[in-house]
């Protein structure tokens, strides 16, 4: 922020105030009473919940109104970030903390018989999001407030989000997310920023009075309104608050009242079920063509109602868009918001009367595109016929686009027709389909990648022909964490135990906590951080026995592997290894095994049956495992359910072991990687996304690295793979695939899993059976390293002094200087 903000002849905001707890806990009874209604005699945990964030929520809102009204004095230029996932988990922590008000809080709340942390634990967690997508642009917006940049996240404000996952005799069961029960007390509705949103209809050409093609007017059958909701996020000591602006859908009309008086009660109504739906779910499952669809309407429906509501600020400020590109970053978020493309396309166009030249020009400076993966499934496409169906106006436009940029590269003279069509933004072969990775990427000037790996890996697989027409474009920008979620608040014993030995400017400038690089050989603080540690475990293991009466010693090394379940992100190499590991300690109880225990986490895609099984079967193995007495303890299997933001700020802090072990050249980058690291776990690896990066930063000798490269990969897949032959010449995998095949982890199904490893066996796609060997081997390798205690706690050591790299502020800083041209 400017200086006006903190000159010392002007007064302090209230923000910047640092109340002592006897004023907060006035402020907190006022709030109970007159804006919660509750005397403290009859207030629930809930209300004290809802008060304690409205008290600080008051305070945010100083700077929040400070800070948008010097972007406008001083005409800054925002950046837009577009992205279908925010996964932003409980807030008041992170507000607590920012503002400096933890401390005082917890005081003030105890003055009045409340426990901080209780209420804490009741504030449900956002469900705006599934995995490292979502938690990356949430980290991301919190840094754009920290580093100063004035910015906006525009999303969907999904009602029931992703879906909260139980486990049913090991079995995944989706249910509703129902976060907003209690309401959202950080939340300001914004009725005034409705925008109309159509969907269908047909297109009219205007002729102008000499018979030219003049403008094009869509008119949408459908109507919609999408409705604004607005969250201040806070940055770290308040240096700025931005704004996340979520849409809701809305009928232009609640009720069909004709129908209603009718007698078609539930027909009346749906129009209103129709616009409901565009905000309730998050990724509706697309193995059918109404789940398609809505899919499609989601995408759009967020991404036109924030280029409206950006088109507006801006002409509201500028008075034309001809500077649209110069006041305004728009950065997409993956390729779900790709369709924004022709949508701004269209309203400088059709409504704000540009030609096709300077829309086209306008749209590329404006757009930035990061792309988060290289399976095909992930860049999305849709068929032609449901696009032009649904948005008959963009269509054209994507054809005019498409015309654009195919008789460029044919007038370069450097294709094929094989590569002009790979560059195409329609799919010719099969069933015609839009292709929204290349959509975002041509109407983009700047295609970032998310670790090294992958942007090289970019400009070689996916994007290789769009890269040779456009060389300049694809730069890399390697994912972060933001340090206050993810050391400060998550890990406080570290944090504190930090700052007693380097001081507190690791607080400010994460990269200051290099300086505890020189404590690895000191033995006492050694021990120290081996201390926090435990009693990390410790927690853990509390919250497994209450959910789950599962006990677990916290003196075993804690292995954990929490993310999406995908079977490229190979949970299954995971449990393989721990029915070997189980197959070895029954064999060889002589031998000196080091107690272990393996953590699952993570959702399956609700219709991704293979993933699905895979949670099955890992709660098989679990089960089977932990009631064996022959292992006494030395090994037990836990699958967590309904992992989220709030399980990963216990499980990360308490992990011993991070498990990244996705096939080489399949993981964009990973951010739990960095979390884990940032804790105090040690890696075990592929050379996969940002595992590369970490491993140079922390050093060969502090991270466990095994298996195939992605070049290797490359060629084992291309020439023949015989992964039949793998499994029959490696015993240990012989015999757990065995095992799971002929159903001892089965026996009221045996055959449950005879399809999942017969994949393995006959194409073994994503190398589970290649990298078995390496993996066990790397296992027994960190065995012998657990063993060693001051060693371990030494390596862990470095990777926290090692990894402040890896945060979101640096990432930020050069997403402003390198592609939104932002001052940082």
């Amino acid at each position: 922020m400017t200086s006006a903000m903190t000159s010392e002849s002007e007064p302090l905001p209230p923000l910047l105030e640092n109340p002592d707890p006897e004023t907060l806990a006035r402020e907190v009874l006022m709030a109970l009473k007159y804006r919660v209604g509750k005397d403290t005699t009859v207030a629930t945990q809930y209300d004290w919940l809802t008060a304690s964030i409205k008290v600080v929520r008051d305070r945010i809102v100083d700077c929040w109104m400070q800070a948008t009204k010097e972007a406008y004095d001083q005409k800054e230029k925002r950046v837009y970030y577009l992205s279908l996932e925010f996964l932003i988990g409980r807030l008041m922590r992170d507000a607590f903390s920012n503002l400096g008000l933890m401390d005082n809080m917890r005081e003030a709340l105890s003055s009045l018989g409340v426990d901080l942390d209780l209420i804490a634990a009741l504030e449900p967690d956002a469900a705006l999001g599934n995995g490292g997508l979502g938690r990356l642009a949430a980290c991301f917006m919190e840094s754009m407030a920290t580093v100063d940049i004035p910015a906006h996240g525009y999303g969907i404000r999904y009602a029931n989000g992703m879906f909260r996952q139980e486990i049913h005799d090991g079995w995944q069961v989706e249910l509703p997310e129902t976060w907003l029960d209690h309401g959202n007390p950080w939340e300001f509705e914004r009725r005034e920023r409705s925008f109309e949103v159509g969907f269908g209809g047909s297109v009219e050409s205007i002729t102008s009075k000499d018979g030219r093609l003049d403008r094009h007017v869509w008119k949408p059958t459908e109507h919609v309104l999408a409705v604004a909701y607005d969250t201040p996020v806070v940055g770290w000591r308040a240096n700025r608050v931005n704004t996340l602006r979520l849409w809701s859908g809305m009928p232009v009309d609640p009720i069909l009242l004709d129908k209603f008086n009718a007698g078609d009660h539930i027909g009346a109504l749906a129009e209103s079920n129709k616009a409901d739906a565009l905000s309730r779910v998050l990724y509706p499952a697309d193995s059918h063509k109404a789940g398609q669809e809505l899919r499609l309407r989601q995408e759009y429906f967020f991404s036109t109602a924030s280029l409206q509501d950006i088109v507006q600020r801006h002409l509201s400020q500028y008075g034309d868009l001809k500077s649209l590109p110069d006041k305004a970053a728009i950065h997409l978020n993956d390729t779900h918001p790709a369709i924004a493309v022709p949508e701004l396309m269209r309203l400088l166009m059709d409504v704000h009367g540009m030609d096709f030249d300077q829309a086209w020009d306008t749209t590329k400076r404006t757009f930035g595109y990061t792309n988060h993966t290289l399976l095909p499934e992930a860049l999305e496409s849709w068929p032609v016929p449901l696009f032009e169906r649904l948005l008959p106006r963009h269509m054209q436009i994507v054809y005019a686009i498409n015309a654009e940029v195919l008789l460029e590269a044919r007038a370069s003279n450097q294709f094929s027709d094989e590569q002009i069509s790979r560059i195409s933004l329609i799919q010719e072969n099969g069933d015609r389909r839009v292709r929204m990775g290349n959509l975002a990427f041509v109407g983009s000037h700047s295609i970032n990648g998310v670790s090294a790996l992958h942007t090289d890996l970019m400009k070689e697989t996916v994007f290789a022909d769009l890269h040779k027409l456009y060389p300049d474009r694809i730069n890399n920008k390697t994912n972060g964490i933001t340090p206050r979620r993810w050391l400060i608040q998550c890990n406080p014993g570290l944090t504190s135990l930090a700052r007693e030995a380097i001081g507190d400017r690791f607080l400010d400038d994460i990269d200051a906590i290099k300086d505890l690089d020189g404590f690895a050989g000191d033995a006492a603080f050694r021990d120290k951080f081996a201390a926090v540690k435990r009693s990390n475990k410790a927690r853990l293991a509390n919250l497994v026995a209450d959910r789950l009466g599962i006990k677990v010693d916290p003196s075993a090394l804690f292995d954990i592997q929490i993310k999406r379940i995908h079977e490229y992100k190979r949970q299954l190499l995971n449990i393989l290894e721990a029915i070997a590991l189980y197959d070895q300690i029954r064999s060889h109880p002589e031998r000196d095994w080091m107690p272990r225990v393996k953590f699952f986490g993570g959702k399956a895609a609700p219709s991704y049956h293979n993933a699905k099984l895979i949670i099955k079967l890992a709660n098989d193995v679990a089960k089977v495992i932990n009631r064996d007495p022959a292992v006494r303890g030395l090994l037990k299997v836990v699958f967590v359910p309904n992992y989220n933001v709030s399980l990963a700020e216990i499980m990360m802090p308490a992990a011993d072991l991070s498990e990244q072990i996705s096939t080489a050249g399949m993981e964009a980058s990973g951010t739990g990687n960095m979390k884990f690291a940032l804790n105090g776990a040690l890696t075990i690896g592929t050379l996969d996304g940002a595992n590369v990066e970490i491993k140079e930063c922390v050093g060969d000798n502090n991270i466990f690295i095994f298996g195939l490269t992605t070049a290797e990969v490359a060629e084992r897949r291309n020439n023949g793979y015989n992964p039949r032959a793998v499994i029959e010449g490696s015993s240990e995998l012989a015999q757990a695939v065995a095992a799971v095949s002929s159903g001892v982890f089965s026996p009221d199904d045996p055959e449950r899993y005879r399809d999942l490893i017969d994949g393995l066996y006959s194409s073994d796609w994503f190398m589970v059976a290649a990298d078995f060997d390496a993996y066990a081997a790397a296992q027994r390798e960190v065995d012998a390293v657990w063993r060693n205690s001051p060693d371990w706690y030494a390596r862990a050591i470095r990777n926290v002094a090692r990894v402040g790299w890896f945060s979101s502020d640096r990432t930020i800083r050069q997403y402003a200087k390198e592609i939104w041209n932002v001052p940082v």
